[in-house]
């Protein structure tokens, strides 16, 4: 790790700043510095590199903010730790818990509420309802082997889900077992950064790429049942979407 963090071989005419963040990055990728791996304190690397503190800590946000770095309070900063990245087909309606069944990866819901209220002007947009009608609201983070993937907020008709804390792991088993299970859906998929409350839940810096996906799922009659929210780490999930050629009669 020396080397690294040598005096020698700064170009004084270039951001100094780029060139600290050049020299961890390509050290990670040879891994000299692997995955959970601690970096000296900032005061300690200015002082072997004969950089400013000031160019030392953005080089270090530099990597913090790209998901490379993470930083721990009270404990220093560390090489973050790889991510497998996961892909999900959109052809299929499938929950959270079920997508990581088919992989034979664990599940895990942290909880951040799961309640019943009034519905928000959104929520009766999205689920049809009436100004003022109860809804069932869960929110949560899913985690996939200790790795925080998703947050998940949702909300449901209150007569579909009068009691919102009987769901675990699955929102779906639940909705299966009272016959309300959703056969069709329809997602809409956006671009993202985090904020700094959505980061901390995920894991990740403020500001890391993410995807959005809003979901609203039917019943076989029509009904609307379910209007979620989701924020997934751009760093740990692909949606992919098998295409085919259009038939003649419909080519524009």
């Amino acid at each position: 790790m020396t080397g690294i963090f040598t005096a020698h071989g700064f170009d004084k005419a270039g951001p100094l700043y780029l060139q600290l963040q050049h020299r961890i990055a390509g050290a990670m990728a040879r891994g000299e510095l692997p995955p959970g791996a601690g970096l000296p304190a900032e005061r300690d690397m200015a002082a072997m590199t004969g950089l400013s503190r000031v160019t030392v800590r953005k080089a270090v946000e530099g990597l913090v903010a790209r998901g490379q770095l993470v930083q721990r309070r009270g404990s220093g900063t560390f090489v973050a730790p790889k991510v497998e990245r996961m892909e999900q087909a959109l052809s299929l309606l499938t929950s959270f818990t079920e997508d990581m069944a088919r992989r034979g990866r664990p599940v895990e819901s942290r909880w951040i509420a799961r309640s019943l209220g009034a519905s928000a002007p959104e929520e009766v947009m999205a689920l049809g309802l009436g100004p003022g009608d109860q809804v069932a609201r869960l929110e949560r983070v899913r985690v996939s082997g200790d790795l925080p993937v998703a947050l998940e907020r949702t909300a449901l008709p209150a007569d579909i889900l009068p009691a919102p804390e009987r769901v675990g792991h699955s929102l779906y088993a639940v909705l299966e077992a009272t016959g309300h299970r959703p056969v069709r859906a329809v997602q809409r998929i956006f671009a993202a950064n985090l904020g700094a409350k959505e980061a901390g839940l995920l894991g990740v810096a403020p500001g890391a790429a993410a995807l959005r996906i809003e979901r609203i799922s039917h019943l076989p009659s029509g009904r609307v049942v379910e209007f979620t929210r989701s924020l997934y780490r751009g760093d740990a999930y692909d949606f992919a979407v098998e295409l085919k050629r259009a038939s003649e009669g419909t080519a524009t």
